[in-house]
């Protein structure tokens, strides 16, 4: 009963520091390309957790064989890779489009990662419930009312975010797949490697980032970087290991409200009537299709 409700906090938190990142991301967005941001952040992330790595290592001695330590060495180079290759996906292609949607609009269109969740589980042989389907409709009819805007139809960034949310949702069912498998500090600081290497590519082939335009943004870049991958990633991977994916996707639809809340305080963004209905829609649909009980 203690390791689930200290891993529901974790996840509780995950959602609040990944709902205010929206913030930071736009804000950083305004003096450095995607690309260049998400490669400092990732470094910064990897690079904020090597003194804890560093710490386990030298107060914990090492009493695993040598076959254990070769097993558990290649399910974490699988876990970084994986999490990394659906990670840099996903936010290559979020915090480019956060270049034309509003923090509160990516926030709550990001979320519906939790519908591709069960989608996902059904692709592998899992059975659709109704109350499924019944999500899915919802979700449409709520971005639908969040994202049209009249003469214009829907935006393709919208769209574009769409698909950043499903790599989101491949990137949850890969950490749920080897939460128990490796060390999260060290799995969490792996991928943020992969990550950074994969955007620092694209930052060369297609931005001209300086030092000074990334001094401009150091406040959103350290609370992107040590926060937002640094301490929620790990928090994600540690609390997934003593909760089931479905509860935790309704933990971390809470990551929606808190964007909308940051987007309207911080950033003084303001939502429309048909807006706020789409995302009433939005939130019944997110936790209608995580609504199953937890079995044992």
């Amino acid at each position: 009963m203690k390791n689930k409700l200290l891993a529901n906090f974790a996840l509780f938190l995950t959602a609040l520091i990944w709902g205010v990142s929206f913030v930071a991301q736009r804000e950083g967005m305004e003096h450095i390309g995607p690309f260049t941001f998400n490669m400092v952040r990732s470094f910064l992330g990897a690079l904020s957790l090597l003194p804890v790595i560093l710490w386990v290592k030298l107060s914990k001695p090492d009493t695993r064989t040598k076959k254990r330590k070769r097993y558990q060495h290649i399910n974490l180079a699988r876990a970084g890779v994986g999490c990394g290759l659906a990670l840099f996906t996903a936010m290559s292609i979020q915090q480019y489009c956060m270049q034309y949607v509003t923090a509160g609009k990516a926030g709550f269109i990001s979320a519906l990662y939790i519908i591709f969740v069960p989608i996902i589980a059904v692709l592998q042989g899992h059975k659709l419930e109704k109350r499924i389907v019944f999500s899915v409709i919802l979700a449409v009819i709520g971005l639908y009312f969040l994202c049209y805007t009249p003469g214009g139809g829907f935006n393709v960034y919208d769209l574009l975010v769409l698909v950043a949310a499903f790599f989101y949702g491949v990137h949850i069912l890969v950490v749920n797949f080897y939460s128990n498998k490796v060390n999260a500090v060290k799995a969490c600081c792996l991928q943020f490697v992969v990550v950074g290497i994969l955007s620092a590519v694209l930052t060369l082939l297609f931005e001209n980032p300086t030092a000074a335009s990334i001094i401009d943004c150091k406040t959103s870049l350290l609370y992107a970087g040590i926060l937002t991958c640094g301490v929620a990633y790990t928090l994600q991977i540690f609390g997934q290991k003593n909760t089931l994916p479905v509860i935790a996707s309704i933990i971390f639809s809470l990551e929606s409200v808190f964007a909308v809340l940051g987007g309207a305080v911080i950033l003084g963004e303001t939502m429309l009537p048909k807006e706020i209905l789409g995302c009433v829609f939005m939130i019944a649909a997110v936790i209608l299709s995580n609504l199953k009980p937890e079995r044992s």
